[in-house]
């Protein structure tokens, strides 16, 4: 569909884009990212024949992009730039009838059936037929950005070329016109090329993304090739981490704040921050932590600040939604909580403070034999580590526990859940395989706090005398 070989040019003498090449198929979205100043603007420009290349070739549809009159070019391509806020006094019906101009003959046709149809398909299809009588200088920005992409679709192009087309939006407006832009390429065959700021828009949405910087070409690859942490904190010069998004394989980049680093230098969780009172046993931090839980509810990755044990002699499986009651009538954030729930007393928990050099592991668990068994452990890594870091964490925790758990008669768990949160301050924790310092601390902590919580609800169950 498109084809950029060599391509130099920009304004004057000034050449802010330097010899880049690269494809594009129909019905593609290619998103180029880079700092501003990058080139991206220019390189949209000359793409759209504002701007003529200085050196190299562009081709549409395999016919030099200079060979094209105005009025054919704007047949093949649409273009959506920023829009400022001063507008001519044009309802918004006369204003996307304007993309008809280019299949008119001469000025002022009167629009024919055809174009009438074609226009009402462009307001239907971005949802702005209600305000067809409307002002345009009336609607909100988001509004009018949907009539200018009308506008661009009432020309019924091949290709579209969309300058930050979500710039100033706000999040419903930025969601629609990209899921809107996604359906044109994907089931009408339109291929879009866009310039993206938003670095996390750009990954969930694009086919393609081309990374520019000091006008060059650095990347062009699919997202997950282009939004690298090394490559991103060094063509924007700041420290960024990715991270996959929740539900679909696009990479998500995340800003470092230092002064948030800072702040958390010396936070520590220990026993001064446990509560143990009749039927709960909680834990109650100061600020948030990084977990990794299974459990009633609060299960998954997230951050969280207070950590619930119920102890019922019900059956300990419920739904979240009645835990999430629970949590809620005891004065704790049902979205910032992880709650499980045990047949084992709160006062029969066990726990301890293992430190290490440098780091240091707070081991709770609780344990029951008196109804279902079950074992619910709580680990607190005061100390900075990765994702990797908390799988291997559950790893060695298990077999810590199954060790401990080789000392008692034989029986099958039912109920057992694990949680894993870290404070992520301080230096850096590369494993927690047995053999490394964390894996150690937290083998130690799991199977003396096991074993210990086991002995208390055996006594407890059959007499001091078991």
């Amino acid at each position: 569909m498109i084809s950029v070989r060599s391509v130099t040019g920009g304004y004057a003498n000034q050449f802010l884009v330097q010899n880049i090449s690269f494809e594009v198929e129909k019905g593609e979205l290619l998103g180029i990212i880079g700092p501003n100043g990058s080139g991206k603007t220019t390189l949209l420009k000359m793409l759209s024949g504002v701007h003529k290349v200085a050196a190299g070739d562009i081709f549409i549809k395999g016919k030099s992009l200079e060979s094209f009159s105005p009025k054919e070019l704007a047949k093949v391509i649409a273009v959506l730039s920023q829009h400022s806020e001063d507008h001519f006094s044009y309802s918004v019906k006369e204003t996307v009838s304007l993309g008809r101009y280019a299949h008119q003959k001469g000025w002022f046709q009167a629009l024919t059936d055809k174009d009438e149809q074609i226009v009402a398909e462009a307001m239907d299809l971005t949802g702005i037929s209600r305000y067809a009588d409307e002002q345009l200088q009336h609607l909100s920005g988001g509004e009018r950005q949907r009539v200018f992409l009308a506008q661009a679709l009432a020309q019924e192009p091949e290709i579209l070329l969309l300058d930050e087309p979500t710039n100033h939006l706000d999040l419903s407006f930025q969601k629609d016109l990209l899921d809107l832009l996604q359906v044109l390429t994907k089931k009408q065959g339109l291929t879009v090329i866009s310039i993206f700021h938003d670095l996390n828009l750009s990954g969930l949405y694009c086919d393609r993304l081309l990374l520019m910087d000091a006008g060059q070409l650095l990347k062009d690859d699919v997202p997950y090739g282009v939004l690298r942490e090394e490559v991103i904190s060094s063509v924007y010069e700041t420290e960024i981490k990715k991270q996959p998004h929740p539900f679909v394989p696009a990479p998500q980049m995340v800003l470092l704040s230092e002064g948030m680093q800072d702040e958390r230098s010396s936070r520590k969780i220990g026993a001064e921050h446990l509560t143990i009172e009749q039927g709960q046993f909680s834990l109650q931090s100061p600020f948030y932590l990084k977990t990794l839980a299974s459990g009633v509810s609060g299960s998954g990755i997230g951050w969280n600040r207070s950590f619930v044990n119920w102890h019922t002699k019900q059956s300990p499986i419920k739904c979240s939604a009645e835990m999430e009651d629970y949590i809620i009538t005891k004065g704790f954030e049902a979205g910032e909580t992880i709650g499980m729930i045990s047949a084992g007393k709160p006062e029969d928990a066990s726990y301890a403070l293992f430190e290490g050099e440098g780091f240091s592991v707070f081991t709770v668990v609780i344990a029951d034999v008196s109804i279902e068994y079950g074992i619910n452990t709580w680990i607190f890594i005061n100390g900075m580590f990765s994702d990797e870091v908390y799988i291997q964490s559950i790893i060695t925790a298990t077999e810590a526990k199954v060790k401990a758990l080789e000392q008692f008669q034989e029986f099958d768990l039912t109920n057992e859940s694990i949680l894993i949160a870290g404070t992520q301050q301080g230096e850096t924790l590369t494993s927690a395989a047995r053999i490394s310092p964390l894996g150690k601390l937290i083998s130690q902590g799991i199977y003396e706090c096991t074993t210990d919580a086991m002995m208390k609800s055996l006594k407890r169950i059959n007499g001091p005398f078991c």
